[in-house]
């Protein structure tokens, strides 16, 4: 699925219906996972610094973990963003996507392919641009997150489901608990994840507050 630059949360018959301008309610995320296993693991290392001088994040899909996928002669190797291509849900651990508040590194998840990440914890900033993009984060306990990993290991083609409302991931027959926070909760749920989409689709409304402010241009 590298490169997939589709709008995330398309999750399947239980999708919501939209008028194709509105942004989409997004209330659960399935698929297959992808692994990543580590703590600490910041922006830089999801997406290296070079390629920040990018104009379009349209390419940013092809540089997510660029560096990590690749062996000392430039080859691919046995890096999970090699070898479970396709796959929607990334599991990892603690403190993910720290460092930089580099919008690229969720984007090029994003355009990866990467829909929901359940993990033990992940920077605030970075969890804060993935509800900007329509990426559910799911934080877990910490052997929560490493038996989802294993799962996911010894099953790479097993349903994973990420419900957003009821803040669980589901996968092999159970439900495990965890936490989305409450206004990335609300912004999926509603369809008010995508401020700028927002904004658009009410331009009229934006318009008569902006009329209506003594303190703008006429």
């Amino acid at each position: 699925m590298s490169g997939n630059g589709d709008a995330p949360g398309s999750a399947g018959d239980d999708a919501p219906e939209t008028d194709g301008t509105a942004v989409p309610e997004i209330r659960r995320v399935a698929g297959t996972g992808v692994p990543v296993r580590g703590d600490d693991i910041d922006t830089d290392q999801i997406l290296p610094a070079r390629f920040l001088k990018a104009v379009t994040f349209d390419d940013m899909g092809e540089y997510a973990f660029y560096d990590q996928r690749r062996d000392a002669d430039g080859e691919p190797n046995d890096h999970p963003f090699n070898e479970f291509q396709g796959a929607n849900v990334l599991a990892v651990n603690d403190n993910f996507g720290c460092g930089s508040s580099r919008e690229h590194a969720p984007q090029g998840l994003m355009r990866w392919g990467v829909e929901a990440i359940v993990g033990e914890s992940f920077a605030e900033i970075f969890q804060d641009n993935c509800k900007s993009l329509g990426i559910a984060t799911l934080a877990v306990d910490h052997e929560d997150a490493v038996d989802l990993q294993d799962f996911i290991e010894a099953n790479p083609d097993a349903g994973i489901e990420v419900d957003v409302r009821a803040e669980t991931v589901r996968y092999d027959g159970k439900a495990v608990d965890g936490d989305v926070p409450d206004a990335m909760r609300e912004a999926l749920l509603e369809g008010i994840w995508d401020t700028t989409a927002v904004m658009r689709t009410n331009l009229d409304r934006a318009k008569a507050v902006n009329d209506s402010l003594p303190y703008t241009d006429d």
